[in-house]
């Protein structure tokens, strides 16, 4: 009979048990409602196996591409290990690498990972500093042969992380990470479906590696991505970003100041509003939003009217935490 492994401790799976099943009669405290698998409450993941097909029926296809299941459709057929809480990874040591200016408030700090470091550019990650204060980024690339990760980090009023980061940190130096974390990413189910990506300050940062994970796996279909800020000193990355816009076909980039603009080639407008007139129909699209929760909370209900499919819709809120 199949092995259940969960949290260092294996659990028998007898026939015609569902994972959850198992997990219950051992008395292992996990969430679940419906156990039709509906509700998804009994969302779990497995870091060494892929779980069959029907168990993964109705997520989006980045808790796919995770291993991600419900625990009350799956009958495995195979040893498993299963994560309740991916949050609770433990934090490992890394270098820095680079830290160097985007812009006048944003850098790009750039860090090392272990071999065994696996993510998908747009996932985010945690990283600690001595003193125990931890802040969230996003990754902004894929897979580098150095092992290096890009983050960029907004330097923030009173920004008790952001500050330092800015001001402190030195190649050399090391820092506590954990993750990666997250569903906002990029998978090729169809390479020529038309993707949308809206993003405010740093959300440009996993969209970044959304739009590089795209262009590198072949992506064929439209991409447009639309970046915001209140002014131009918000914006970032402009000259690179145009750039690849003007050498590939289907690549194509807005950048947009909501306040007063006074450069011709930035768009004055709000990105989510100009995206959303720019491209009334969203049917079909596959729509990432990462910045402000104001911008990504009204684009989300405005895609969907659109005609977004709500499966089809990633997002990844920045809250500020000083």
């Amino acid at each position: 009979m199949p092995k259940l492994t969960l949290n260092s401790t294996t659990y028998d799976n007898n026939k015609d048990e569902t994972v959850l099943d198992t997990l219950l009669s051992n008395k292992v405290d996990i969430p679940y409602a419906c156990k039709q698998g509906l509700c998804q409450s009994c969302l779990i993941r497995s870091p060494n196996q892929t779980p069959p097909t029907g168990a993964q029926k109705g997520l989006k296809a980045t808790q796919v591409a995770r291993n991600f299941f419900l625990a009350c459709q799956c009958h495995p057929s195979e040893d498993m290990e299963l994560e309740l809480d991916t949050n609770e990874s433990p934090f490992v040591t890394v270098n820095v690498i680079k830290n160097q200016k985007l812009s006048q408030d944003i850098i790009e700090l750039v860090i090392s990972h272990p071999d065994n470091f696996h993510y998908q550019p747009g996932q985010f990650i945690n990283l600690r500093r001595a003193d125990g204060l931890v802040r969230s980024y996003s990754i902004a690339n894929c897979k580098r042969s150095n092992n290096s990760l890009e983050l960029h980090i907004q330097k923030l009023p009173n920004g008790k992380f952001s500050e330092w980061a800015h001001l402190s940190l030195k190649p050399g130096d090391t820092i506590d990470m954990q993750g990666p974390f997250g569903d906002c990413f990029y998978t090729q189910e169809k390479k020529e479906q038309p993707l949308l990506l809206i993003g405010t300050g740093t959300g440009l940062a996993p969209l970044a590696g959304i739009l590089e994970s795209a262009l590198t796996q072949g992506h064929t279909g439209p991409i447009h991505l639309y970046h915001g800020s209140r002014d131009a000193n918000g914006l970032y990355l402009v000259d690179k970003l145009t750039a690849l816009a003007k050498k590939t076909d289907n690549f194509h980039y807005t950048p947009c100041v909501s306040g007063e603009n006074t450069l011709p080639d930035f768009q004055t407008a709000r990105a989510n509003d100009k995206a959303l007139s720019d491209l009334p129909d969203l049917k079909g699209y596959k729509i990432y939003l990462c910045g402000h929760p104001d911008m990504v909370k009204d684009s989300q209900r405005k895609a969907y009217l659109a005609g977004a499919s709500l499966q089809q819709i990633f997002a990844d809120a920045f809250t500020v935490n000083v």
